[in-house]
């Protein structure tokens, strides 16, 4: 087995942003659009509907940063949250659901999926996973 080399600069980044986040209590909806904000393009406009789209079918989530993410919890578990494909170099965005997410399915489901393009089909399916998340 390969010998760890530790922490990348992105997610010693993210722990950063975390540790910021619990000392300053910034969970709230104008941090989230200020991330977004900051976000490149196309991870900029994914993010956007992604946040109108949850915001929509879970009113009853709180939108907050999460590691520097937009996240979107129930007092104070996380749901769901949306890590750009910049933030850790990845090739996509990712739509994740953490373990108090409502969505289990027998004895193995999805926790997490991968965004490359939001159209009306994908943004259904969002819409359907966050109700059934929160339900």
């Amino acid at each position: 087995m390969a010998k760890s080399k530790g922490l990348t600069k992105e997610e010693i980044g993210a722990m950063k942003e975390y540790l910021h986040e619990k000392n300053a209590k910034v969970n709230d909806e104008n941090a989230v659009l200020a991330a977004i904000a900051k976000m490149k393009e196309p991870d900029r406009s994914i993010a956007k509907r992604v946040h109108t789209i949850i915001r929509k079918n879970a009113p009853d989530l709180s939108p907050r940063t999460w590691y520097g993410m937009p996240a979107y919890s129930k007092g104070d578990k996380v749901i769901c949250f949306f890590q750009n494909a910049g933030k850790f170099k990845a090739r996509y965005q990712t739509l994740g659901f953490s373990d108090k997410a409502n969505l289990d399915d027998g004895n193995m489901w999805p926790s997490s999926f991968a965004l490359t393009k939001l159209t009306a089909k994908e943004e259904e399916k969002i819409a359907a996973l966050v109700k059934k998340a929160v339900g």
